[in-house]
């Protein structure tokens, strides 16, 4: 029996959560990710309802809703419900010709970080030398994503990062493996394999992926070179909303003024966040 591809990020980011928490305990407060993803799966009904006028899968909120409990760290717990509500509220509210052009769970981390950088922080963590979980996260992940023909992404990120980690270990001083570091963290892999894969929020062609992906790599290069704690998350922020917004007005140029503002209901909802074209998450 053939898996239905929007359960796909669901599962793996669980894995990752799961994985995560055996090998470093970053669950502080079973609490905060059941507030969480409670938060995310109810306003992503409520929302779903109103604006669409059915009940949407819940895949997509419970997606949403585990990157937030995994991402944010705070001793308080209304952060996490806050994060997840502003994440899913996004992709309903800000839109443009009918798609919304922020990855929700990326929205929601930045939104959080600039509004309340007294209450909250972002994870970051590395597997250490605990290379197991890692390898398998990223090897079920990138196979699947690979199926769904979204790879090309991931891996082109993954590029960027390492060859950009020669240029910040020449400005900062560091070794290369310094720089390289994060990558094998569960936050990146999340970031990887679900933000900025998401195939709501990423443009039309394959090409047009490619270089949107090395130029969110170059931004965030120039962020942690400035001491940017949330750089990747930033990057994303900022790079993606303007390639969509072009992509959009360059690919309904010569479409019809009603068919660009007509809004039908998402085949709900792929998840947002990733592997699923083929998050954030």
């Amino acid at each position: 029996m053939k898996m239905n591809l929007r359960y796909v990020p669901p599962i793996l980011i669980s894995l990752i959560l799961i994985a995560a928490h055996v090998s470093f305990g970053i669950l502080k407060s079973y609490e905060a990710i059941a507030l969480a993803i409670g938060a995310s799966v109810a306003t992503e009904l409520v929302m779903g309802r109103l604006y669409w006028g059915q009940w949407p899968n819940i895949a997509s909120g419970y997606t949403s809703g585990i990157s937030v409990a995994i991402l944010v760290r705070s001793p308080m717990l209304w952060p996490f419900a806050l994060c997840s509500v502003m994440s899913i509220m996004s992709k309903y509210v800000l839109r443009v010709k009918g798609r919304h052009i922020w990855n929700p769970s990326n929205f929601g981390l930045c939104a959080l970080f600039f509004l309340a950088p007294f209450a909250v922080a972002p994870l970051n963590t590395q597997w250490g030398n605990n290379l197991w979980p890692m390898l398998i996260i990223w090897g079920i992940g990138l196979i699947t994503i690979w199926r769904v023909k979204r790879a090309h992404i991931t891996l082109t990120y993954i590029a960027a990062f390492l060859v950009l980690a020669f240029v910040r270990s020449y400005f900062t001083g560091d070794s290369f493996l310094a720089e390289a570091a994060p990558i094998t963290g569960p936050m990146y892999q999340l970031f990887a394999l679900f933000m900025i894969t998401d195939p709501k929020t990423t443009v039309s062609s394959k090409t047009g992926e490619i270089v949107v992906t090395v130029i969110i790599a170059i931004v965030e290069l120039f962020l942690r070179l400035g001491e940017v704690v949330y750089a990747p998350f930033y990057a994303l922020f900022i790079v993606g909303p303007i390639a969509m917004l072009i992509d959009i007005y360059w690919t309904d140029r010569d479409t019809a003024p009603a068919e660009d503002t007509q809004e039908t209901a998402p085949s709900d909802a792929a998840p947002e966040a990733a592997p699923v074209a083929g998050a954030a998450a």
